[in-house]
């Protein structure tokens, strides 16, 4: 089977990227908006001021920085970070992610990665077109609904780890699991 065929579902990032991540970017509940250490907003709060859901981040982020007149960032886990959604993504943020945000797209990513079939490969671009999300592996690509990326995945079981494991989404996208540019 190939990847055009392959089914299609949520990325955090995570997509999550996505999964899409989620994502999505990833769930019990999306982290609450407070602030950090001496005031500083969480990571959550901030990928919400470039137009991002706060899903595309799973829950855990133990601290971020955040150069913003270049928009050069730095996300902090304690651990790697690993997770299924839907059966057929796993997903992988490392103890560190980086990469570049402006106002509807992050580039340059760096320590996100999904597991297309038996192959790993970096997520390296997210962009907000509309309502949707789209996740870029390079030479292929994948788009996925907003509304996917209310909750932010928790490690290890992803989405709704009441149920025992790999969530269960039920909102898809239309079109296939990776296109190609």
């Amino acid at each position: 089977m190939g990847l055009a065929s392959a089914p299609r579902s949520l990325l955090s990032l995570s997509a999550i990227l996505c999964a899409a991540a989620a994502a999505a970017a990833l769930l019990v509940s999306a982290e609450p908006a407070r602030p950090g250490p001496a005031g500083k907003r969480s990571a959550y709060d901030i990928l919400g001021d470039y137009n991002f859901p706060a899903g595309i981040l799973p829950i855990g982020v133990s601290g971020y920085d955040l150069d913003e007149p270049t928009g050069a960032f730095a996300a902090y886990f304690n651990k790697t970070c690993s997770f299924s959604l839907e059966g057929s993504y796993q997903l992988e943020y490392k103890s560190t992610i980086r990469g570049v945000i402006s106002e509807n797209r992050l580039k340059n990513l760096q320590g996100v990665k999904v597991k297309l079939l038996f192959v790993w490969v970096d997520i390296v671009e997210v962009s907000r077109r509309g309502d949707d999300l789209q996740f870029s592996v390079g030479i292929a690509g994948a788009d996925f609904p907003i509304d996917n990326f209310e909750e932010c995945p928790q490690c290890g079981c992803g989405l709704r780890c009441d149920k025992g494991g790999a969530s269960e989404m039920t909102r898809r996208s239309s079109r296939p699991f990776v296109d190609s540019y």
